[in-house]
């Protein structure tokens, strides 16, 4: 583990602990280590990272009272109002020890924490230190919680059902059904709560995006108006972050890899949908199905509890592994960034969550779409209808749906025409990274921002 005198500035970064927000906020760390920073990883001990890939940061747990508290999935809102209520008290005393002692700790010049995290924010207005947040989302999704509270004092909701499909305004191509809440009913108090303080971003002194300005310029200047504050856009987070450690909360099984060097290229289909969705077991036999039907190689990751119940993949249908044979590899987790960087892998099958469309877009994957919550179905609206390099799964239990899906992305004209413009997305997604591109640039803009704190 490093040491804080290794060097002499300090960030403190505060991540929300799921998988798809603290693996863009430990790439975010790597970034400013590269830049001459420590960093000092303040975390809760429910789903704590691995100090061990990371010997470079100095970890910081935070007592956060989970024990023995209900922490699924379906509680998200109650974990999220526990852990700002209880993280407060033991972030601010453990930093004001280390202020005190800045010849042992080195100098904390700022708070970076997850928007979800705004407790970070209460803790350095209290140290008289300035917060960045960290938006782990898309540019265009950063809008949608505003944009939500804005309707709302408009008393849009509730919506018919007949509107659902209608246009937001203000927001281009996005429809009410993408915002994923219930806005043909009273939207729920909790729910507003959390919108407003995930949104209250203008009292930091600047915003990160895990984006660039290449993806989405025009979400990015109307979220440049909004707050009013310095936006910092440097992602990819996992092209400019100068190593690859694992930040994966499961164990990955890369024997798919060398299953991937038997493939023809551009041929397998890739399925992950991520770290937290669960599916039905009729979703899960009609998508077997649909593979095996399509006479297309796969690669499947089924983790296990992905179904309701399940252990692993008792539940596929009987018949499906003698049907595909060797064609398909299915593992419980996988290597998913050198998955999709294999010369074997044709397309994507995703649930859109951002982390995985910037690393399917930096190898030219094209995908299909099945979002599950929260910001993916905004996102597979822009995949498939702004950049249109994904196709959209209508229907999720149909197997002559998937496999027709599949098809077309895999095998047909349309696939291909997808392919060149992720090819062409890839290209200027280069661009940006490299010396002299806006995401460099923007990360020096970063990092001397960082730097006048500390003077």
């Amino acid at each position: 583990m490093a040491t804080l005198r290794d060097q002499r500035r300090s960030v403190v970064l505060v991540p929300y602990p799921y998988q798809g927000h603290i693996t863009p906020m430990l790439q975010l760390g790597q970034i400013l280590h590269s830049g001459g920073f420590s960093v000092i990883v303040a975390h809760t001990k429910f789903n704590s990272p691995n100090p061990l890939n990371h010997p470079e940061f100095f970890f910081l747990p935070l007592k956060d009272n989970l024990s023995g508290f209900d922490t699924s999935f379906g509680n998200t809102l109650a974990v999220i109002r526990a852990i700002n209520e209880n993280c407060r008290a033991p972030l601010q005393g453990s930093l004001a020890q280390m202020m005190k002692d800045q010849e042992k700790h080195g100098q904390v010049c700022c708070i970076i924490h997850d928007a979800i995290m705004h407790f970070g924010r209460s803790v350095a207005n209290h140290l008289n230190i300035s917060s960045l947040v960290l938006g782990t989302c898309s540019a265009l999704y950063m809008q949608v919680y505003p944009s939500i509270l804005q309707l709302q004092s408009e008393h849009y909701f509730p919506l018919q059902d007949s509107k659902m499909l209608e246009p937001v305004p203000g927001l281009g191509t996005l429809r009410f059904k993408d915002f994923a809440i219930p806005a043909n009913i009273e939207i729920p108090q909790p729910l507003l709560k959390f919108y407003e303080d995930t949104s209250n971003l203008g009292s930091s002194v600047g915003i990160i995006l895990n984006t660039t300005e290449e993806l989405d310029p025009m979400s990015l200047s109307q979220l440049k108006q909004y707050y009013k504050v310095p936006l910092f856009t440097i992602g990819p987070f996992h092209k400019m972050a100068p190593t690859s450690s694992s930040s994966s909360f499961l164990k990955e099984d890369r024997s798919c890899m060398a299953w991937l060097d038997k493939q023809a290229p551009q041929s397998v289909l890739y399925l992950s949908l991520g770290s937290l969705a669960s599916i039905e077991a009729k979703e899960l036999e009609e998508t077997a199905w649909g593979l095996a039907n399509s006479g297309q190689p796969f690669l499947w990751v089924v983790r296990p509890s992905s179904v309701n119940g399940s252990e692993w993949i008792e539940q596929l249908p009987k018949g499906f592994k003698d049907a595909v044979g060797e064609r398909g590899h299915i593992v419980q987790w996988a290597p998913q960034k050198e998955v999709l960087a294999h010369s074997a892998v044709g397309g994507f099958f995703s649930h859109c969550g951002w982390n995985s469309i910037l690393e399917s877009l930096c190898e030219a994957v094209p995908m299909i779409c099945r979002p599950c919550f929260a910001d993916q179905l905004a996102n597979a609206r822009y995949l498939t209808h702004v950049w249109k390099v994904g196709l959209e799964l209508e229907v999720v239990e149909d197997r002559g749906v998937i496999e027709r899906a599949i098809r077309r992305l895999m095998v047909e004209n349309e696939g291909k025409e997808m392919r060149q413009r992720a090819a062409d997305m890839k290209q200027k997604l280069d661009i940006s990274t490299n010396k002299g591109g806006s995401s460099h640039k923007s990360l020096s803009d970063l990092i001397d921002f960082i730097n006048s704190f500390a003077r």
